[in-house]
């Protein structure tokens, strides 16, 4: 015995919040497809993500360290898998639909480039003029059009309620443009899942990695009110941070962090009086929140990290090169196309040239763009 989709959908009907997302109440797909016996159409999805190349390659893209500075630091991967855990926990928490947050989780960065935030800076630059590069827009553009998997469409023809999720994705570095997804609403809960989990994720994570590295001692968290919480809590008492009340103390925090966005979202929802997925996007206000005291608190330590981690020299350092690599790989496309490989140059037609190299680049790992430039502007190298 097995549970057919339809038991599957009862069931969300059964444990779903009233606002949660329905997966036999989904708006569809663009080319219609009949859906599996025993997975609902988020599942569907999700697991069609979770097979793409896209999604592989980010196992070599920046998070934050570049990839040969270490095996233990998180990548665009282990990144991505944390946000899916905390969006799926926090989730279950709200009534809100797992399989659509995980989805969206781990579809959310899949157009980042390689060298991360130096990476779509440097390719929004060059694309300025041919409009424009943005990683939301390019998992979009990834999901819907790059990905060939199936003969009968482009992309991986995924529900309307993932494709909105990935585009309404935004925090406080990415705004959102959802010029073809209803954009006078907000995203449903399930997208502002995914945007609260990555937040929550990459200020905790990032953390760690700095503490790890040696970027950040515990020395220089004195006085940042969260890190007095944790240190507190934990009872530890210094001055040297081994392994293992590093993590206690990471742990602590994404603890704090989750607790206070269930137990503030929860009451902003019954305070909002909604009973729909439709009421709960019309609201004025996006929903998932944090209080206001973790709020001051989680800004004083964004600042921190701006400060003393996202700019310390090794960073920035290696932000530079990233600039230089995907800039000297762009003019070298575009000033001699014919060194593009060949399955490449077959798209230049259909999608222009700036745009076929943009997502050339775009797709390419940390390693592959620095073996490539190295490739090409070497002259011992072989081409």
């Amino acid at each position: 015995m097995f549970y057919t989709r339809q038991e599957l959908e009862a069931t969300e009907d059964r444990t779903l919040a009233s606002y949660g997302c329905r997966s036999k109440n989904s708006r569809g797909r663009v080319y219609p497809e009949d859906e599996p016996e025993y997975r609902t159409s988020y599942q569907r999805d999700r697991d069609r993500i979770l097979h793409t190349t896209a999604f592989r390659r980010l196992e070599y893209k920046t998070q934050v360290f570049i990839n040969y500075e270490g095996d233990y630091y998180r990548t665009r991967l282990t990144h991505t898998l944390e946000v899916s855990q905390i969006g799926r926990t926090i989730a279950r928490a709200l009534g809100a639909n797992e399989d659509l947050v995980e989805a969206i989780c781990l579809a959310h960065d899949l157009g980042h480039p390689a060298f991360g935030h130096s990476g779509e800076m440097t390719l929004t630059r060059l694309m300025k003029d041919f409009g424009g590069f943005d990683h939301n827009k390019q998992s979009l553009r990834i999901v819907t059009q790059l990905e060939r998997r199936y003969p009968e469409f482009p992309g991986l023809n995924l529900t309307w309620e993932v494709r909105e999720g990935i585009v309404k994705h935004e925090s406080e570095y990415d705004i959102a443009d959802a010029s073809d997804y209803n954009p006078e609403i907000r995203g449903h809960l399930e997208a502002q899942i995914a945007n609260a989990a990555d937040e929550l994720t990459y200020t905790a994570h990032d953390l760690d990695d700095g503490l790890r590295s040696g970027m950040i001692t515990p020395q220089m968290l004195e006085g940042l009110t969260l890190w007095e919480i944790l240190v507190e809590s934990i009872g530890w008492k210094g001055p040297a941070l081994d392994d293992l009340s590093r993590h206690r103390l990471i742990r602590r925090l994404i603890g704090l962090e989750v607790t206070d966005l269930v137990q503030t979202t929860d009451l902003r929802l019954r305070e909002s009086t909604v009973r729909s997925v439709g009421e709960l996007q019309r609201l004025p206000y996006p929903v998932i929140s944090f209080s206001e005291d973790m709020h001051r608190r989680n800004r004083q330590l964004k600042d921190f990290l701006y400060m003393n981690l996202y700019r310390h020299h090794r960073v920035v350092r290696m932000a530079v090169k990233a600039e230089k690599i995907i800039t000297d790989l762009f003019r070298a496309y575009r000033d001699e196309p014919f060194i593009l490989p060949i399955h490449i140059q077959e798209h230049i037609d259909e999608r222009g040239l700036e745009r076929t190299i943009c997502d050339y680049i775009a797709g390419m790992t940390d390693r592959f763009a620095i073996e490539e430039h190295r490739k090409l502007f070497d002259p011992t190298s072989k081409p």
